[in-house]
């Protein structure tokens, strides 16, 4: 008896390593404008100087956040969720109008990516030379070109390090700091994780980032529907596929697999729809360039819909169908909550007065028979300019503030203010009595705050 067959199956294939052949065309023209304009927001933004200081800055360390002429508090931590939220439904918005236009275009990930392949291909060559240099053996020459490229890569994953711990540590200081390397534990741990994470992904797992990594791929399918944009295949028009010539029955797809070589997941688009393809329309410009050469329409392979390839329909039509109720909804939703935010920054009062009873010392009587509480009133003046703040207090007969009825408070400065009141004996009701603590800036009425609080008369 023969033994049985012993099959080995295989639960991880090894990776198989891409070289994206270089799109040229409208999409390519697009994706380094999103470059461009990415990356010169991200590089520029924390040297932007906005009244005397850095316009973007999350400064942990003062827990003060400064967007341009905001300054936030962690009180208004509401306002950076707010923020995150309407993030998140431009995203989902974007998705379910054009598929994942977000990823092919301005993901870092792939901005990045973009960036290491350019790098790339000036030192290695095109497709076919970078091909062939991984394929010759050890050489001064591979040794030189792959160092080159590496030192580039360790540079600008550096760089890009550094600047994202800009946007957290005032960046002057950390430009002062970087020349004696004088860097705190936080600043040496961020810099050097978000350049490792830069250098590797993009470097080195790129589109493993995508398929594997990346969360978005996963529940996108939940955000799609059939009339969603997204990249496909005119599989009536193109096929069957034949090399150019060789058929005279044969599609518009000459089978030159451009479309393969420029993807940087590397699928093969003619397949369908796979959750691998990021939208970058790479394979839609190489396909172009082929048809304009073989003098064929454009548009084998294009941006369109399910629904618009099942039922024919031409552009007017896909634009038409935008409109529909999943897209109505998330613009709906993202309107009103920029709306409420608006309004909520519009009203907003950059002064918080918070007013604490001194448990030391509740109320007691005093001299003259007077009755007399002490309080602490934490004030916190959000703006960025000095203001005299005046205090009143209301609420009860003969209520006199005894302390300095006045406080000068620095820009963006927060102090507490011990404050004494006191009122005629007979005054009020044993207990508690309702009062009011009202703080008002000499020079701008409109900064004015009344807190309610308590007076505590002694039953005794």
């Amino acid at each position: 008896m023969n033994a049985p067959e012993v099959k080995v199956i295989k639960m991880y294939a090894p990776r198989e390593e891409i070289y994206p052949r270089e799109a040229k065309g409208r999409y390519a023209t697009i994706r380094w404008l999103c470059v461009w304009l990415t990356q010169l927001a991200f590089y520029g933004l924390p040297w932007l100087v906005w009244n005397d200081r850095q316009a973007l800055l999350f400064d942990l360390g003062a827990r003060k956040f400064y967007i341009f002429g905001l300054v936030l508090w962690p009180q208004d931590f509401i306002y950076l969720a707010a923020l995150l939220i309407i993030c998140a439904y431009l995203l989902f918005l974007a998705t379910a109008i054009a598929g994942r236009v977000w990823c092919g275009f301005s993901c870092p990930q792939t901005v990045y990516t973009e960036i290491f392949l350019w790098i790339e291909r000036k030192i290695e060559g095109p497709r076919s030379a970078r091909m062939a240099l991984d394929r010759q053996g050890p050489s001064l020459k591979k040794f030189s070109k792959k160092t080159t490229k590496h030192l580039i890569w360790g540079a600008v994953a550096l760089w890009t390090g550094f600047t994202f711990v800009g946007y957290f540590t005032p960046i002057k200081s950390l430009v002062t700091a970087v020349q004696t390397l004088d860097f705190g534990p936080w600043e040496w741990f961020w810099v050097l994780f978000y350049s490792f994470a830069t250098y590797g992904n993009a470097g080195w797992l790129r589109e493993q980032v995508c398929k594997y990594m990346c969360p978005y791929a996963r529940f996108q399918s939940s955000m799609f529907d059939r009339d969603s944009l997204i990249i496909t295949y005119d599989a009536k028009r193109g096929e069957p596929r034949a090399p150019l010539g060789k058929k005279a029955d044969s599609g518009s797809c000459i089978d030159c697999s451009l479309c393969v070589q420029v993807c940087p997941t590397g699928i093969d688009i003619r397949n369908g729809l796979q959750y691998e393809c990021i939208g970058c329309a790479a394979c839609v410009d190489a396909c172009n360039t082929v048809m304009d050469k073989i003098k064929q329409p454009r548009g084998l392979i294009r941006y369109s819909t399910e629904m618009a390839m099942e039922k024919g329909y031409d552009a007017a039509q896909i634009r038409k169908r935008t409109l529909r109720p999943r897209v109505l909804i998330y613009t709906s939703i993202l309107g009103l909550i920029v709306a409420a935010v608006c309004l909520t920054l519009y009203v907003r009062t950059p002064l918080k007065v918070d007013v604490i009873r001194d448990r030391g010392s509740m109320g007691r009587e005093v001299e003259d028979g007077m009755i007399e509480n002490v309080y602490r009133l934490q004030v916190m003046n959000t703006t960025e300019q000095a203001h005299t703040f005046r205090i009143k207090v209301s609420g009860m007969d003969s209520l006199t503030l005894t302390t300095a009825p006045e406080v000068t408070l620095q820009a963006t400065e927060t102090r507490a203010v011990p404050i004494r009141m006191r009122a005629a004996h007979g005054a009020g009701v044993k207990g508690s009595n309702k009062i009011q603590v009202e703080v008002t800036a000499v020079d701008d009425p409109s900064l004015h705050v009344k807190e309610n609080a308590v007076f505590i008369v002694p039953r005794r």
